[in-house]
């Protein structure tokens, strides 16, 4: 199995995702992997840690999540791994929930998400995003 950690969905990914929305719910599983240090386009900011420059990130995200009808279900830190192996862990776990694919793509697309993405940039080395969804729906 290869794993890559990425930014930002490739176009055609992206197309695929977004274009398979059936309307119902789903929770995106985040695997997060953050920069030792921040490091944001302008420079500024040097002495933040990755982790720090994510969080700020996090904290303007929940209100993008609730304007569109989502949430935050889980965040938390990875502290260890008990099955399988992997050259390196992540370093935090993060789920999100929308009531539907449109609806996280409208989030993605506002203002207000777009004003917030510098921190996530700033933070993140890379990340994994998994699509999933309650088994009753």
């Amino acid at each position: 199995m290869i794993v890559t950690n990425a930014l930002h969905p490739k176009p055609e990914q992206a197309m695929a995702f977004f274009g398979a929305d059936d309307g119902q719910p789903i929770c995106m599983v985040n695997l997060l992997k953050f920069k030792d240090k921040a490091t944001y386009a302008d420079g500024s900011e040097p002495e933040l840690s990755g982790a720090e420059a994510y969080a700020r990130y996090a904290a303007g995200v929940t209100a993008c999540l609730a304007a569109v009808g989502g949430k935050v279900r889980f965040g938390g830190p990875v502290t260890g791994l008990l099955l399988g192996e992997v050259e390196e862990l992540w370093d935090m776990v993060a789920i999100a929930e929308y009531p539907s694919r449109k609806a996280m793509m409208a989030m993605v697309q506002s203002p207000e998400y777009q004003a917030i993405t510098k921190h996530r940039e700033a933070g993140l080395a890379g990340q994994l995003n998994i699509c999933t969804r309650d088994r009753d729906q």
